[in-house]
C-alpha cells in the first residue's frame, strides 16, 4: 500500500526556515502529482504547494517568494523549503499524492488520495 511519512517539523521563531521531507513507499513517485498541505487548529486543510506530473510547481499565494516545492525522484523525497517563516504558518504539514498522471496547478484536498500522517510547525513571534 502507498506509504507517505513527513519529517522536518519543528519549533522556531518568525524568519526562521525549515525544511519539510515526505518519504514515499512501495510506489515510484516521479511522474505522479504532489502537494504540501497544512491544517491549523480550528481552521480547514489548506493547500501550501503542488508540483504536477510534468513537475510545474503551484504556491499559495500567502507563500509565494518563502517556499519552495521540490521532489528528488532518486530518492523517491518530496520537499518542502520553507523560509521567512512566520506565526500563521504554524500548523500540521501533510505532504499527499494521487496515483494518476495529472498536470495542471491542483490544490484542492479532495483530488489527493493518499496522505502522510503530519509534521507539526511551529512558529513564534
Amino acid at each position: 500500500q502507498v506509504q507517505l511519512v513527513e519529517s522536518g517539523g519543528g519549533s522556531v521563531q518568525a524568519g526562521g526556515s525549515l525544511r519539510l521531507s515526505c518519504v514515499g513507499s512501495k510506489y515510484t513517485y516521479a511522474n505522479y502529482p504532489m502537494a504540501w498541505f497544512r491544517q491549523a487548529p480550528g481552521k480547514e486543510r489548506e493547500g501550501v504547494a503542488c508540483i504536477d506530473s510534468g513537475g510545474t510547481t503551484t504556491y499559495t499565494d500567502s507563500v509565494k517568494d518563502r517556499f519552495t516545492i521540490s521532489k528528488d525522484n532518486a530518492k523517491n523525497t518530496l520537499y518542502l523549503q520553507m523560509n521567512s517563516l512566520k506565526p500563521e504558518d504554524t500548523g500540521m504539514y501533510y505532504c499527499a499524492t494521487d496515483l494518476l498522471w495529472r498536470w495542471g496547478p491542483d490544490l484542492k484536498a479532495s483530488s489527493y488520495k493518499y496522505w502522510g500522517q503530519g509534521t507539526q510547525v511551529t512558529v513564534s513571534s
